[in-house]
């Protein structure tokens, strides 16, 4: 039997976009002194379908700390938040989760 014709073990390959999309990644919002605390629950709510309480005190760790968490998930998922977030400017950005 040639070399060329032992059999081989499959292979998958998997794109860049497969791997990014297998691990979480968050949408952490920053924050200014432009957006009233109203805006910035209204947008939450609206980009990750939270409750007015959970948009609440994600506002209000955004307020004490400068930033917090506002979503996990795919990165699919991600964009599509932090794109609604950016609607009223709101600073966003997306990292892998854990980092």
């Amino acid at each position: 039997m040639s070399p060329d014709v032992l059999d081989r073990p499959k292979t998958t390959t998997v794109s860049d976009e497969q791997i990014e999309e297998a691990f979480p990644w968050q949408v952490i919002i920053f924050n200014d002194e432009v957006h009233t605390f109203d805006e910035v629950i209204f947008q939450i709510q609206k980009a990750t379908g939270a409750s007015l309480q959970a948009a609440f005190e994600i506002t209000m760790e955004i307020h004490t700390q400068g930033k917090a968490i506002c979503f996990e998930g795919s990165l699919t998922e991600c964009e599509r938040v932090a794109n609604i977030l950016r609607e009223i400017s709101l600073s966003v950005e997306i990292v892998p989760a854990g980092d």
